[in-house]
């Protein structure tokens, strides 16, 4: 399955990132920001003392109001004692930490759920349980993660049984619910029912047993399952079966692997690498179900097993194979369906219906910006039972289905009305920004080009050009000194630095053609060849940017040496915008609910109307690139003549330009700010063609976009990317002289897949 731990190739250079990423800023992953204002002394009296005695009184006389006066029945504890991380072994409480801060951060970002981390300094079972069950009070929910087998029965079983709140072992039922709706579409894809097949499982954990367990209860008779362990098939009277095997027992003949298999329709592998042997695959039934789930390295490689059985059906937990079983496609909306009915646990009709939705998820039509990022050959079929992690539709779907089980099955507190209603609101609780983000990686990985680093002998160029290499992205080329590009990659702990592209001027062979190409596009502005030959052999920018001209390289990214400014003049001197159009940039602010583009933030100091129509237009394209229906604003100090003044008529005129373009986007201008975020300030104007905030600002000239852009920057609350540049005829970014590695990396990657161009 997906959790487990898979350091890569270069598991030296990457641990040394994950730690530079965990340690830098507040260290760590997570942290407790107030829901409610705070600044003032007022604010303080309602948060404490006086204010804090009504709720509590209020939830003393009805326990319910818990759910209405704290943050309770959206918050659930990620409970480790570190007995067994992520496939490294009992490590112990301490050493989880990162895992379960990690697995909380995945609840925040997939299904709006606020997560804590819990590590419990024991491995006796009793004194865990004693301790989580004390807390019953504090959470809405429990998620216990990565304990060792036998004890996470027992651990898991105790806690249903004392609390009142919904339990869930991920470990376990997490990858049963996940393999459970891929084992249906295999089925349903190879006309199989599911009371006929016959099935073997490899491995006799706690993952392994759950995944069987819930499979039966999908459909698949108990007799027609055979469990193996180490010692083989598990059948009555077989020494050395704990209570949890035993259950599992079924009379068979078998007594190896191999024999079990004959004959066989689908194997479930959560065992170790190399298990199931490619002979034994020919051995199996027609059209194979084959769900390989050993971590990093499954119980046979896809590839081995097509070889033998190309009729085979094939997943494993892996990311860069087709059909990966992934655990954040059920806990994040497992969890946030039970929630939302204030569910007193997670039953095995919860479960249930989660497989069927995941699995009905799965057989619709793959929605384009899914498709984008995939491929647009993702859509059901052999290489596609299982849907796409990031799938928007998760949220939506696996959340009401599970809710709705939870009323069906007389464990919800609180009744839905309105179940339409509901998947709206679960729709809009997650910003689709951070989604597109995510597909967009997802996109460069699908289709990888190549980037030119033109900073390559800085630290921050070097390491996010190593990393889009390292994490699939595309290929980076390096330009600056050879040696000195080597020598830093070997102080990053890279072993291979002769595999990377370095393109020094000293020695590159295109250095002839890039004076030729640059000396007839410059010989009448006033530089001589001699200039020309200067500036291909000292200038990065102009060599970087000629390498893209002239199709050495398909994107530049540069900017961290030079101020912004002389970073374009520099790279204007080989790239032009695309024609008829003019450059300009883009930030990007994403908050929680929200994402706003401001531009043009770095180019163009007093637009016409003409660009400020062209720039509300492409800018309001990258919106919808970034999954938002934009609503553009022109910005000014007045709002529709008030205050009047005499640098409004561009802005107008811009307005006028849109009226006679027709684009097909809401506009709206002259307006100030407050005008065109605050609803209370916009229904004052009824008359505005906004039907809500704005998400597209365009400001009026670049002195006010570019300090606008700084202080929300430095003073906001939003994560801001950018500035992106838009508009030239190749894809160029230019990052701030600021930028860490990951806008560095950001940056390539919107670059590379040509979400802003």
């Amino acid at each position: 399955m997906a959790d487990e731990n898979d350091m890569g190739p270069n598991a030296g250079f990457e641990a040394r990132e994950a730690l530079l990423y965990h340690e830098a800023g507040r260290p760590g992953k997570i942290e407790i920001i107030a829901s409610k204002p705070m600044a003032t002394q007022r604010d303080l009296a309602l948060a404490y003392s006086p204010g804090v005695a009504a709720p509590v009184q209020a939830i003393a006389d009805d326990p319910a109001n818990a759910a209405k006066y704290t943050a309770r029945s959206n918050l659930v504890a990620v409970i480790s004692n570190g007995t067994a991380i992520l496939g490294m072994g009992n490590l112990g409480a301490l050493a989880s930490k990162p895992v379960m801060e990690g697995k909380s951060v995945l609840f925040k970002r997939f299904a709006d759920v606020d997560a804590i981390d819990l590590e419990l300094d024991t491995e006796d079972p009793d004194k865990f349980i004693e301790a989580v069950a004390l807390m019953e009070p504090s959470f809405g929910g429990i998620n216990l993660e990565d304990i060792a087998a036998p004890e996470c029965f027992i651990i898991e079983q105790a806690l249903r049984e004392r609390m009142n709140i919904p339990i869930m072992h991920d470990d376990q039922h997490g990858t049963a619910i996940i393999a459970a709706a891929g084992l249906i579409n295999a089925c349903h894809l190879t006309g199989r029912k599911l009371k006929d097949v016959r099935m073997v499982v490899n491995g006799a954990g706690a993952s392994a047993l759950a995944c069987t367990a819930l499979i039966k209860s999908v459909g698949v008779p108990h007799e027609n399952v055979i469990v193996c362990d180490r010692a083989g098939p598990i059948y009555p009277g077989r020494d050395n079966v704990d209570q949890w095997k035993s259950a599992h027992a079924v009379e068979t003949e078998a007594r190896s692997l191999e024999e079990a298999l004959e004959g066989a329709d689908i194997f479930l592998g959560l065992s170790a690498a190399g298990a199931l042997k490619p002979e034994w695959v020919e051995k199996m039934a027609k059209q194979p179900i084959i769900f390989a789930m050993a971590n990093p390295v499954p119980e046979i490689m896809p590839e081995d097993a097509k070889a033998v059985r190309p009729d085979a059906i094939i997943a494993t937990g892996r990311s860069d194979y087709p059909n990966q079983v992934n655990n954040v496609l059920g806990f994040p909306f497992i969890f946030r369906g039970a929630l939302d009915v204030r569910a007193t646990a997670i039953n095995e009709e919860m479960k249930i219906a989660a497989a069927e939705a995941i699995a009905g998820l799965a057989r619709e039509r793959v929605p384009e910006e899914v498709a984008a990022a995939y491929g647009k050959s993702q859509k059901f079929g052999v290489d596609y039972i299982i849907p796409a992690p990031f799938d928007p539709r998760l949220m939506e779907v696996v959340s009401s289905a599970v809710a709705e089980a939870a009323m069906k099955s007389g464990v919800a507190q609180f009744e839905i009305e309105d179940l339409d209603a509901y998947r709206l609101a679960l729709k809009s609780r997650l910003n689709p920004t951070t989604s597109v983000l995510t597909r967009v990686y997802e996109e460069a990985k699908a289709n990888p080009k190549r980037v030119v680093f033109a900073e390559a002998e800085e630290d921050v160029a070097l390491r996010a050009a190593i990393q889009f290499r390292d994490f699939g992205y595309g290929t980076p080329i390096l330009v600056g000194r050879t040696k000195a590009v080597a020598d830093k990659m070997h102080m990053l702990g890279v072993s291979d630095p002769g595999s990377f592209e370095i393109q020094n001027s000293a020695d590159s062979e295109h250095v002839p053609e890039m004076v030729e190409f640059l000396y007839k596009r410059l010989q009448r502005r006033g530089y001589t060849e001699r200039d020309v030959r200067r500036m291909v052999n000292q200038d990065r920018n102009v060599f970087a940017s000629l390498l893209v001209a002239l199709g050495h390289g398909d994107a530049l990214i540069s900017g961290l040496t030079r101020t912004y400014a002389q970073t374009a003049r520099e790279i204007g001197r080989v790239l032009d915008p695309k024609p008829g159009g003019i450059s300009f940039g883009i930030h990007m602010l994403v908050g929680k609910n929200h994402t706003t583009f401001l531009a043009d933030t770095t180019i163009n100091e007093r637009p016409t109307s003409e660009d400020l129509a062209h720039i509300a237009c492409e800018t309001a394209e990258v919106a919808r690139r970034m999954g938002h229906e934009p609503r553009v604003a022109f910005l000014s100090y007045s709002t529709f003549g008030n205050p009047p003044g005499k640098w409004l008529e561009n802005i107008r005129d811009a307005v006028h330009i849109l009226d006679e373009q027709q684009p097909g986007f809401e506009y709206e201008g002259e307006m100030a700010p407050d005008a065109a975020l605050n609803e209370k300030v916009m229904a004052l104007y009824p008359f505005s063609r906004l039907s809500g905030p704005a998400n597209v600002l365009i400001m009026p000239g670049l002195q006010s976009a570019n300090l606008s852009a700084k202080l929300l920057r430095e003073l906001g609350g939003d994560a801001t990317i950018g500035p992106m540049l838009v508009g030239m005829e190749k894809p160029v970014q230019i990052v701030p002289v600021t930028a860490n590695v990951p806008d560095v990396l950001t940056l390539a990657v919107l670059a590379s897949a040509g979400v802003v161009e």
